[in-house]
């Protein structure tokens, strides 16, 4: 069965109960749990659908948001809506400083790291530059795919001091764990985010599209005597963050 017929009405609305987003909303599921419309596959466009069941634009745009809320169907700008993989969808602060292993673990979602460099270099003119070190100063650099449920999140590329992380290898889960049993936690940051659309390394490795919307985040950390101690530029799915700022109203 197409879902073009799955969807005609003649099949279920008439005997369904409850307002006509809900009714489209349990269909539009049903659709998905019974195998008709598998992960990523793409779901009609909102014209289409309102076309083929006699419905509103409003009722189906209000059945498709509730279904994008609950992460069932992810709507990706400029391709429409499609099937969740089953990608977690993460709502993060940006007035907390926490590790990525710590907000997952908040979240009730298991983390992982697949390393992709670690260890300590020379390090680039930006580092030198971020990182404020001296001529002959080597750099201790991370870099991983952060995954949460074993979905790929985010990739993390952090640079640091290496007095501040003589041995990488000490890093296995959480970096600001170690860094916290040195004394040497970074206390705040400042953070810088683009939009930008993921080129093909990085999007193979996030499991998403080569030119998929993605944030690329420039966070410089500091501890209590203003010492900088990291300097990580991260790439995330945009399809699996939000970030929320709360802002107060200034007395002037």
């Amino acid at each position: 069965m197409s879902i073009e017929d799955f969807l005609n009405p003649e099949s279920w609305m008439e005997n369904a109960q409850g307002p006509r987003y809900v009714q489209l909303r349990r269909r539009l599921e049903d659709s998905i749990q019974s195998g008709l419309l598998k992960a990523n596959a793409p779901l009609p466009a909102e014209r289409e659908i309102a076309t083929l069941t006699g419905l509103s634009r409003v009722t189906v745009r209000r059945a498709m948001q509730d279904l994008v809320d609950r992460g069932i169907i992810v709507q990706r700008q400029g391709s429409g809506s499609f099937v969740s993989d089953g990608t977690p969808k993460v709502e993060q602060s940006l007035s907390r400083l926490t590790s990525f292993t710590e907000d997952m673990a908040r979240r009730g979602l298991s983390s992982r790291a697949e390393w992709l460099t670690r260890g300590l270099f020379t390090p680039s003119p930006d580092e030198v530059i971020a990182l404020a070190l001296s001529s002959g100063e080597q750099v201790a650099r991370l870099s991983r795919l952060r995954t949460a449920n074993d979905k790929p999140m985010a990739i993390e590329r952090a640079s640091l001091p290496a007095d501040i992380l003589p041995n990488p290898d000490l890093v296995e889960k959480s970096l600001y764990e170690v860094l916290d049993k040195d004394g040497n936690r970074p206390e705040r940051a400042i953070q810088k985010i683009s939009a930008i659309n993921l080129e093909q390394d990085d999007a193979e490795l996030l499991s998403v599209p080569i030119g998929a919307a993605g944030l690329r985040i420039e966070r410089t950390s500091y501890l209590a005597n203003r010492r900088v101690v990291e300097f990580t530029r991260s790439i995330y799915r945009g399809d699996a963050y939000d970030f929320v700022a709360e802002l107060q109203l200034a007395h002037t």
